[in-house]
């Protein structure tokens, strides 16, 4: 059960607790499958196993331009007792050749070009000199199968190449294409609302009155949004008002997977956002408050979606511009990350799933034990290597984030890091 505080605000938990709560209520949704063109498949996770049609390649070929040859034939070869061989002829590209080579007997061919029958190796040009038209030397010996792609040895007819809940990367594309499978089915793209909050806010394209800040979080997190896989829904800027609030949050609940509130987080006259989330019935609020920092307010709630009665991840972002970075990437691109169907590679558990690169700190960063601090860095390059120098400012300063690569994280029951000592740096 969640403890609430006297402000009607769950105690303030750590983060690995907070995914530990909304993982306990989440329930993956099936989403539509779709059929997609390689072309436009980058980034999508596959519906299904993919499984090679044929062998690849489908014939012997090589991998170098020299000549096909029978290995045997070579053995012994040297710079002092060359192999002498009879140039039977040239294999043409995408030509499958119309006779074999006997004993003795060598075939000129160019990389890519398919072994006539009788040969298992690939004498490479550099390894000949030619005597006249129709003979050559051999000076280093071949083994069988040298400069050779063997049938099958890329894929093999039947071998399952992509399992479901693969996510497709440029290098899948080829290998698709190489197979002859130029369309795939792939999981359809979770949506994601967006409901931007507080009386404050006003369009991006509209000059602001006093008192009045222009909308830039919904910008940020649809590219978040993007960027994990997702399907960005702007519902637009709504006042502080619970009765608009919560026909925006039940409008989003019959059309998206996952719920954004940005603003309304923190606890105060214009939090609306909680109230909201347990006006529509249990389980509502989870967690209100995290250790973390930027981002304590944030909250996690679930409410059940219309129609199929499952449960729908809610959150409810501080307004701040940095915090709304540092709370999607530690709490909600991991759970759209699941939405989208894409399994993890088992051989990359425990392995950090951000970009990262070590550098040593430039300056010192104080941090309150009990809270998990990530700070904005910037990098620099020096003679002694990559140092880090922290982007100081308040979290509602989108400069900090433009000027910064990437973030250092200042670890729960630290006080701080000291210059000069090592880091990691997980880049944006």
């Amino acid at each position: 059960m969640t403890v609430k505080d006297m402000l009607g605000r769950s105690g303030v938990v750590s983060r690995e607790e907070a995914l530990k709560v909304l993982d306990g209520h989440l329930v993956i949704p099936s989403l539509p499958l779709e059929e997609l063109s390689i072309s436009n498949a980058l980034g999508r996770v596959l519906a299904q196993e993919i499984v090679s049609p044929s062998d690849q390649p489908e014939f012997d070929r090589s991998t170098m331009d020299g000549y096909a040859v029978r290995s045997a034939d070579t053995f012994g070869a040297a710079e002092s007792r060359p192999a002498m061989l009879s140039v039977a002829g040239d294999i043409p590209m995408g030509v499958m050749p119309d006779r074999g080579i006997g004993q003795g007997e060598a075939m000129k061919i160019a990389t890519g070009g398919a072994l006539p029958k009788g040969a298992d190796a690939v004498v490479m040009f550099e390894q000949t000199q030619p005597v006249d038209d129709k003979n050559i030397e051999v000076v280093k010996a071949v083994g069988p199968q040298e400069n050779v792609s063997k049938t099958g040895e890329d894929m093999k007819k039947g071998e399952a190449v992509f399992t479901k809940g693969h996510v497709l990367r440029p290098q899948d594309m080829a290998a698709l294409a190489g197979m002859g499978i130029t369309r795939v089915p792939a999981f359809g793209k979770p949506r994601v609302a967006i409901i931007s909050t507080g009386n404050e806010i006003v369009p991006a394209d509209t000059v602001p009155g006093p008192g009045k800040i222009r909308d830039s979080n919904s910008y940020n997190l649809e590219g978040l949004i993007s960027q994990a896989g997702g399907i960005a829904v702007k519902k637009g800027i709504l006042p502080d008002d619970h009765d608009r609030l919560r026909k925006a949050l039940e409008e989003a609940l019959s059309d998206c997977h996952i719920i954004l509130f940005t603003g309304g987080s923190s606890v105060g006259t214009a939090d609306f956002t909680a109230r909201v989330i347990n006006d529509l019935g249990p389980p509502g609020v989870l967690i209100h408050g995290v250790s973390i920092k930027p981002g304590k307010p944030l909250i996690i709630g679930a409410v059940r979606g219309k129609g199929s009665g499952t449960l729908v991840p809610v959150f409810g972002l501080p307004g701040h511009q940095a915090a709304v970075s540092i709370c999607f990437e530690q709490f909600v691109r991991p759970v759209l990350m699941r939405f989208t169907g894409a399994v993890p590679d088992p051989a990359l558990e425990g392995v950090s799933l951000y970009r990262t690169v070590k550098a040593k700190l430039a300056r010192s960063i104080a941090s309150s034990p009990g809270r998990e601090d990530h700070v904005r860095v910037t990098l620099e390059k020096r003679d002694d290597g990559l140092w880090a120098r922290p982007v100081f400012g308040a979290s509602g300063l989108i400069s900090t984030l433009v000027k910064a690569v990437g973030t250092v994280v200042v670890p729960v029951n630290t006080i701080g890091i000291e210059a000069g000592e090592e880091v990691e740096v997980r880049l944006f």
